[in-house]
């Protein structure tokens, strides 16, 4: 199984998006942000695009989220061995 599919890949995405709406910011708001078009932000929430880490590291910065603290939160799903490669 492809790691976009897994479920810590999934989780971080959620956690993403309920940072995302945490700062009280659409997809639009962030997207502009980005200097990206807001199909991007939606194409990565949804895991139809992956993220790089610099791209990771870009959105977070953006929703004033800290990407290691969203790391922290799925590294246990890692350790447990629910990625499959």
């Amino acid at each position: 199984m492809k790691t976009i599919y897994s479920t810590p890949y999934q989780r971080l995405l959620a956690l993403l998006v309920e940072a995302r709406k945490a700062a009280q910011m659409t997809q639009q708001d962030l997207s502009a942000r980005l200097g990206r078009p807001q199909s991007y932000v939606s194409k990565y929430e949804r895991g139809e695009r992956r993220l790089d880490v610099i791209e990771f590291l870009n959105v977070a910065r953006n929703i004033q989220a800290d990407p290691y603290q969203l790391l922290r939160e799925i590294e246990p799903m890692l350790i447990a061995g629910a990625v499959q490669t």
